[in-house]
């Protein structure tokens, strides 16, 4: 792959951090949540309760045997109403834990779980249901037991935050800090990692000087401040291992490979507080914003809560709005409802109005090369989408097209509004159907 440190700074997109400076709101109980069994990359879970079950926040309510898998737990005490299946917003489907909440929020009794090995982390990570809270969703037991973990000597914890409008990570750098020290700190331990780097992109330099000031007082001489410079997308896990280590992370290759763990900053501050608490995954904090959103803020909310409630807390909708996200702008998914429930990924729901929405008429491509500088990874967008367009997998697969990470760059740069991102996936899911056949 071609790697050019001049590429790695993408784009100067827009931040539209506008909900940087609102501390986060903690939301009422909601009067129901829908609690989806597929929360993770991997084997959803099997729902453990039925119709009826009385549950409490922090009850196992499913988990499966699979080994891609986290287990859910319930956010609210309350009564198991229905279990239904539904469609997800990827086009699938999906089990829904219901359960009316009672709002007493009465919890199962926490302990924190007693660490003396390796493996004694891997199964607390685990039993906690953690997954990685930047949006991947990835399993994070499975993440932190690499088959090579006498050669991993680095963790990175992700506190980029490069996507626009996504300010959730910044309140976690500032309202906690400390478990995000904590969390680091378990995870070098039982890595064995000697090196650990705290990147921040420099357009949040309170979050910075509030970990160096901490990492002073504390005297945590393997820890450190890696400042980035903000500029989407950054925080994008291949982008961010070459930007601290200088390593190149190609694509299907793991990080672990190259000695080194990411995490985000949410997740590693959750894991901080887990391992003192005992209390799993319940709750998130996320941006809530948009054009069509009255009362932009971040918030912390039980999972589950549709994002109709949860906007509802923010002083409802300007505006009837055009388009809702989970996610960014760069990156995020489009939903179909605003019944859709809260999962513990979400790190931002952005609703928008028709005049932010809308995209552009699509018009001829003028081959300005902008998407090409604009790629993080030298990439060639404009060659994709003729590939794409012509069903040409053989010229898919020498232009490397499995490179692209999608982040959205090309599209964002590009005069004619063409949706390069989207062709890119397209071409990449024609290239695997075709390795899929290829194996029949």
């Amino acid at each position: 792959m071609l790697f050019r440190k001049k590429h790695l700074t993408s784009i100067d997109a827009g931040h539209y951090k506008n909900t940087a400076d609102k501390q986060t709101e903690v939301m009422p109980v909601p009067a129901m949540v829908k609690l989806s069994m597929s929360q993770n990359i991997g084997a959803p879970c099997k729902p453990l309760v039925k119709k009826g079950d009385a549950v409490k926040v922090g009850t196992l309510i499913g988990d499966t045997d699979a080994f891609l898998s986290v287990p859910v737990h319930s956010s609210v005490s309350g009564t198991v109403t229905d279990i239904e299946t539904v469609r997800n917003a990827m086009g699938g489907m999906d089990t829904l834990v219901d359960i009316t909440a009672d709002g007493l929020q009465t919890e199962e009794e926490f302990t924190a779980p007693v660490i003396e090995s390796q493996p004694d982390f891997i199964k607390a990570m685990r039993a906690s249901g953690l997954v990685g809270l930047g949006g991947a969703s990835f399993p994070s037991w499975v993440k932190f037991n690499p088959k090579n973990l006498i050669d991993i000597d680095t963790l990175i914890v992700n506190g980029a935050e490069c996507e626009p409008y996504i300010t959730s990570d910044h309140r976690t750098m500032l309202e906690n800090a400390q478990d995000v020290l904590d969390g680091a700190e378990a995870m070098m331990k039982w890595l064995q990692a000697e090196n650990g780097y705290i990147a921040i992109e420099n357009n949040k330099q309170n979050a910075i000087d509030n970990f160096n000031r901490l990492i002073a007082e504390q005297k945590l001489k393997n820890l450190h401040v890696f400042p980035l410079q903000a500029r989407y997308p950054k925080g994008a896990e291949r982008v961010l291992i070459y930007e601290v280590t200088g390593k190149q992370c190609d694509a299907g290759v793991l990080p672990a490979s190259l000695g080194v763990i990411v995490s985000n900053i949410t997740s590693t501050a959750f894991m901080g507080q887990y391992l003192r608490t005992g209390r799993p995954l319940v709750e998130k904090r996320l941006t809530i914003d948009g054009d069509a959103v009255a009362e932009p803020k971040n918030v912390m909310l039980p999972i589950g809560t549709t994002i109709h409630d949860a906007i509802a807390f923010c002083g409802g909708y300007r505006t009837e709005p055009r388009k809702i996200l989970m996610g960014g702008p760069m990156m995020g998914r489009a939903v179909f409802s605003d019944e859709v429930p809260i999962v513990k990924a979400n790190n931002a729901i952005l609703a928008f109005t028709k005049e932010k929405a809308e995209l552009p008429e699509e018009t001829a491509c003028i081959h300005c090369g902008r998407c090409h500088e604009a790629c993080p990874f030298d990439l060639l967008p404009t060659a994709y989408a003729d590939a794409y367009e012509s069903k040409d997998v053989n010229a898919l697969r020498d232009l490397q097209v499995m490179q692209c990470m999608e982040c959205g760059s090309c599209s964002y740069v590009c005069p004619a509004h063409r949706p390069l991102a989207f062709m890119n996936k397209l071409g990449k899911a024609m290239v695997k159907e075709a390795d899929r056949n290829a194996r029949k």
